[in-house]
């Protein structure tokens, strides 16, 4: 290839990120090389930056905060005996924007399509877990399986209503206003509103 060793080191980062493949990433690389020096080191620096950013050590949504939980785990108003098992954190973002739900999240990260549970996964499981035992003596008063309605997420809400019946009385599935094989980061506000109130 006839590109220097710099833009083809940085097509192959870009090409790592989800939802962009080599062609994208091409097609990035000349668009942050045309943006001239001065905002390319803007864009450096920006990145640089996310290096500040926590993830919080109960629902492990990112936050800046000087302790531990995230603006949403750490507000007093909020329902912490209801919790959301989402798979990602812009369905958080998505759900959040409805104003339809006050209890708090946990992001168990995305599912593979056969909805098994991988080690990182499983280790966060184990952490909200002890989070009901610890925080909610032993009983959340619900757990809404707020997960994507594919394949992957069918199966792994069967995996999940297995590891958190004991520790929750009640837990339900967002309602199927949601089209099988969609995804809750690109539902729009009324569909999940509905989703959320006809949950069973």
């Amino acid at each position: 290839m006839i590109l220097p060793d710099k833009v083809k080191r940085i097509i192959e980062r870009l090409s790592e990120w989800p939802s962009i493949g080599p062609r994208q990433a091409t097609r990035l690389a000349f668009y942050l090389v045309g943006r001239g020096n001065g905002s390319l080191r803007e864009a450096v620096a920006d990145l640089n930056s996310l290096q500040d950013i926590k993830l919080c050590e109960n629902c492990f949504f990112v936050h800046e905060n000087s302790g531990a939980l995230c603006n949403i785990c750490g507000d007093s108003n909020r329902k912490t005996s209801i919790i959301a098992v989402i798979e990602k954190e812009t369905d958080l973002i998505s759900i959040e924007n409805t104003r339809k739900f006050n209890g708090r999240y946990f992001i168990i990260g995305p599912l593979s399509r056969l909805g098994v549970l991988g080690v990182w996964q499983k280790n966060r499981l184990d952490k909200l877990k002890t989070f009901i035992q610890r925080d909610l003596d032993g009983k959340a008063d619900e757990i809404i399986l707020a997960l994507n309605p594919t394949t992957g997420g069918d199966f792994g809400a069967t995996i999940l209503v297995k590891e958190l019946s004991p520790l929750a009385n009640r837990i339900t599935r967002l309602g199927r206003g949601l089209p099988m094989g969609g995804e809750i980061e690109f539902a729009d506000d009324e569909t999940l509103s509905e989703a959320l109130a006809k949950r069973n």
